[in-house]
């Protein structure tokens, strides 16, 4: 599990990673003739597997940044790794020009999928920055040399951006509010920017990481078997001082997350409870919201008739109804922190019994069980 959000991993930051398998970062496979190593600006790396139905938003977004000043080819590069999907994914990448499409290196007992993706892939990266960038995301045009230029401007080694979530269904629409409203509080990212504070996040849709820093952290192979790889590399970053800075970034690019309500409660399993170390205590002040949204206007309807009357402009009922209504602005205030609309806000209440179950649910399967399952994958805890 990854450590609490005021702890540090305790590993040396001096010391050198495990052995790393696959080619050494400084001897990228198969460079293209007269090209040197590190010769591009960027190397952008899209780990998919079974995504056919997002990947041709994404790379379309993508190779549209390709223009005069920024030219795909010469002076970036993309990659897509096709992580033994059995759709049409690699075919879809296969589509778009100016894509090179590879294989991830076999996948080893003690990797995740998408570590082992991610890291195959930094092994004929180009560029002197690196992007890991997932599947679902869209990116807004301009949005790679902009992300280049804010992480020069200040001076970080890994830059992370919180992308625009995009959301269908009414249990989408009232459950992420509520999940995002509650990293926002978990991870201020004032607080993650902060080179002389301990906390740390990153977001794995968006990591810009320079070759240097890249190398630094020890890449991938150094969160190799960690579910959350990216917050681990943005505690490294902590840790090594490469620099870090996160924010939200609806103007550089989207992402719907979740296709479905299954692969929604599929993946916040495997995730709760590694962001929130005290998953089954906020479960806890969840119901407790469902008493306080749900049960205080019940006793205050039935206090109105049978309320204190010595006071005739009081009453039990009136004292609950103002309780209530404090409760209320107290909920959606900070739900507002989730940078959802306003629409999807008002209905996260609907979210609240799912998100509690979703707590046990994440906390029963990380701890008791010590195992979670993704995209068709198993990992220990």
């Amino acid at each position: 599990m990854p450590p609490s959000v005021n702890q540090m991993p305790e590993s040396d930051p001096d010391s050198s990673p495990e052995t790393l398998k696959h080619t050494s970062l400084d001897a990228p496979a198969a460079p293209t003739p007269g090209v040197r190593v590190e010769d591009l600006e960027l190397t952008v790396i899209v780990p998919a597997r079974n995504e056919e139905s997002c990947l041709g938003l994404c790379l379309q977004s993508l190779v549209a940044q390709s223009d005069e000043f920024f030219l795909l080819g010469r002076d970036w590069e993309l990659i897509v790794v096709d992580d033994e999907s059995t759709d049409g994914t690699r075919a879809i990448a296969e589509s778009f020009s100016g894509v090179t499409v590879m294989a991830p290196d076999p996948l080893e007992k003690g990797w995740t999928g998408k570590a082992n993706a991610c890291w195959s892939a930094a092994q004929r990266a180009r560029g002197r920055w690196l992007l890991f960038t997932d599947a679902d995301t869209v990116h807004e045009a301009g949005n790679l040399r902009r992300a280049i230029h804010e992480a020069e401007k200040y001076r970080v080694g890994v830059l992370s951006y919180s992308p625009k979530q995009l959301v269908t269904g009414l249990w989408q629409r009232s459950l992420m509010p509520l999940v995002f409203s509650e990293l926002a509080l978990a991870y201020p990212t004032e607080k993650v920017s902060n080179p002389e504070l301990r906390i740390a996040a990153a977001n794995g849709q968006f990591l810009l990481v320079s070759q240097d820093a890249y190398r630094e952290l020890g890449g991938h192979a150094s969160v190799k078997g960690e579910i959350l790889e990216d917050v681990e590399l943005a505690f490294l970053a902590k840790k090594r001082k490469v620099g870090l800075r996160f924010r939200y970034a609806a103007d550089a690019l989207s992402t719907r997350m979740y296709r479905s309500t299954t692969a929604m409660i599929e993946g916040w399993t495997k995730n709760l409870a590694l962001l929130f170390g005290n998953c089954l205590i906020l479960a806890a002040w969840r119901v407790l919201d469902i008493f306080l949204l749900v049960g205080l206007p019940l006793l205050a309807w039935q206090y109105w008739s049978y309320g204190v009357r010595q006071v005739p402009w009081f009453s039990a009922g009136g004292l609950l109804t103002l309780v209530w209504l404090r409760n209320l602005w107290r909920f959606y205030a900070r739900v507002a922190k989730s940078h959802f609309p306003a629409l999807d806000c008002i209905l996260s209440p609907l979210g609240l019994p799912l998100f509690a179950v979703l707590l046990y649910r994440s906390w029963f399967q990380n701890n008791v069980l010590h195992r979670v399952s993704w995209r068709g994958r198993t990992y220990p805890t």
